[in-house]
């Protein structure tokens, strides 16, 4: 699906939208023997009208400690890129929450925005996962929202190694060795990889999560065999361009080989950043290398539509 297509009618999405807010609260996920703290945003439909909150450099629209509305609700679990952040794809997240859905961000560690400590590591690569599996279980036992959550409508949305992270978690097998990713030192990832200093833990999966949106995810699966056991329904996304290790045609080739065909969607002109929310002026001005797209595309009409497809998509596959 072309998604060039569907920008004329982007103005349609944003005059007809009948969202009402997000409650957004900050959690914290305790350390336990299977890793560190985690740092989280969650998102909840709420009845008392959105506005603007400035988290250091970025504006979200939000209502901050609203009681949540509704019951047995969807849970939607998001991770971020390489070196990313919990708030990195705010707009989705108050667009599914707008629409009924619980939604959970976390900033994984070591591979964030404010520590970077262990981004370049393959160690991150394994732990991804399980930090997503964490989150899952505190959401569902511990957390304020667990008896608002429905645990048998759990999706998930991944952006670059947020991608990654999500096709591990639906069981497939990476192989590190893929000569098709491009790797070049000295990132100490590439180095680690060469001498096969792999860790020895196995991957998480999770079998919890019932559907994902994959948005240009970084691929180490160049192979059918690699992805055999993946049976989930997929919402896959590609840019034009791709970027930071994310290869058009890699995303592609997933598409292919994945054992169902998943909803796939080519951006025209967009490159790999294209899929973060739109920048505030602040952040644009801080970090314009995720903020600025090149060759005019608009980033802003494309987030309608980006948005619109994956509730769409979510509510299919977990409400109907």
């Amino acid at each position: 699906m072309h998604v060039s297509t569907f920008l004329v009618a982007a103005w349609l999405s944003m005059v007809v939208s009948c969202a009402h807010a997000a409650g957004l609260a900050k959690i914290v996920v305790p350390a336990d023997e299977h890793g560190p703290e985690l740092q989280a945003f969650v998102w909840a439909p709420c009845d008392i009208k959105a506005s603007p909150i400035s988290l250091g450099p970025i504006s979200v629209l939000g209502v901050k400690g609203c009681p949540v509305v509704g019951d047995r609700l969807p849970l939607i679990i998001i991770s971020h890129g390489h070196g990313g952040s919990a708030l990195g794809h705010h707009d989705t997240a108050e667009t599914l929450a707008d629409a009924g859905f619980v939604v959970a961000a976390i900033n994984h560690p070591g591979d964030n925005y404010a520590d970077p400590s262990r981004a370049g590591d393959i160690s991150v690569m394994v732990e991804r996962p399980t930090d997503i599996k964490r989150l899952i279980d505190f959401m569902l036992s511990q957390s304020a929202y667990a008896e608002k959550i429905d645990a048998q409508k759990i999706g998930f949305f991944g952006f670059s190694r947020g991608g990654y992270t999500g096709l591990v978690l639906a069981g497939a097998k990476p192989d590190f060795h893929d000569p098709s990713v491009p790797c070049p030192e000295p990132a100490p990832i590439c180095g680690e990889i060469r001498r096969n200093e792999l860790p020895m833990q196995p991957l998480s999966l999770d079998n919890r999560i019932k559907a994902f949106v994959l948005a240009d995810p970084l691929s180490f699966f160049a192979t059918k065999q690699s992805l055999i056991v993946v049976q989930q329904p997929i919402q896959l996304w590609a840019s034009q361009h791709g970027g930071d290790g994310a290869l058009p045609q890699n995303v592609g080739a997933l598409a292919e080989n994945l054992p169902k065909r998943p909803e796939y969607h080519s951006v025209a002109g967009a490159a790999h950043f294209a899929f973060l929310a739109p920048c505030s002026p602040a952040l644009a001005s801080s970090v314009p290398a995720i903020c600025v797209d090149g060759g005019g595309f608009d980033r802003l009409a494309f987030h309608h539509v980006f948005n619109d497809q994956i509730k769409a998509f979510f509510s299919h596959v977990l409400r109907d």
